[in-house]
């Protein structure tokens, strides 16, 4: 398997420590990104400002994104939404493969979470982001951490967000196994160019992801394949449509 130089954005969180030795134990070299950079393995960068990310980038193959806030709108603005921003500037046009970590229900906008904070809102137009990058790319979901039990570990891949009780009735998962399919995305071809909820459901977790990977639909656009039309571009924020026009100038 190709050994990839991987810069990790949100390296420290709860789902980002698991993705740094998944990704060790594949053979893969991880850098993680902060503001400090105090330890082996760590690289200095402030994630909302891409003038300060050249050394972060520098000669990497891929980016994972397990990054978020749990502050207000401009939290998730500024560093949800914001950072993935930052990071491709800093990327520029090189050639690197992107996994992006959202939540389950990023498309449901009429929840109380999301009126109060627009948290769904700015995820996805991070996501959007990295659709409209022209980078190979996968965007993970994932339905609610660590609720699964113990014989609830088979995975299964969901497309069109449709589960929106804002609960673990969405859908329930090991963090270990987010990680697990956020690092394999990396090197599947299967998996490229696509979006998708990931729950777990009774039964052993697969050893091979790329027939799940194979079954999805590819996105065709600037939101995920089966997505619901309901956040529309030309109501969108100027800024928001200026930060899309830079990352794919003409063709949005």
């Amino acid at each position: 398997m190709t050994s990839l130089n991987i810069l990790l954005v949100g390296g420290t969180g709860s789902i980002g420590r698991h993705v740094a030795r998944v990704a060790a134990d594949a053979g893969h070299r991880v850098r993680v990104l902060s503001r400090r950079a105090n330890g082996e393995g760590t690289v200095r960068g402030d994630l909302t400002d891409p003038s300060t990310l050249a050394d972060a980038v520098d000669g990497i193959d891929a980016v994972v994104f397990t990054h978020g806030t749990h502050g207000g709108e401009e939290g998730f603005r500024d560093v949800d939404y914001g950072g993935v921003r930052s990071v491709l500037a800093a990327i520029g046009d090189r050639p690197v493969r992107i996994a992006l970590m959202t939540a389950i229900g990023v498309t449901y906008r009429d929840g109380s979470y999301n009126r109060s904070s627009h948290a769904h809102d700015w995820k996805r137009r991070g996501e959007r982001l990295v659709r409209a990058s022209g980078h190979p790319y996968t965007i993970v979901r994932p339905s609610w951490f660590d609720y699964n039990d113990d014989d609830q570990h088979e995975l299964h891949f969901l497309q069109g967000d449709t589960r929106t009780a804002g609960s673990p009735a969405d859908g329930v998962i090991a963090r270990a196994q987010i990680a697990e399919v956020l690092v394999a995305s990396l090197t599947s071809d299967a998996a490229t160019n696509k979006t998708f909820e990931l729950v777990a459901e009774r039964g052993p977790a697969q050893t091979d992801l790329d027939p799940l990977f194979a079954a999805l639909d590819p996105d065709t656009g600037i939101d995920g394949a089966h997505d619901v039309d309901n956040l529309p571009l030309g109501e969108e924020p100027v800024e928001v449509r200026a930060d899309l026009d830079r990352v794919a100038p003409g063709r949005i």
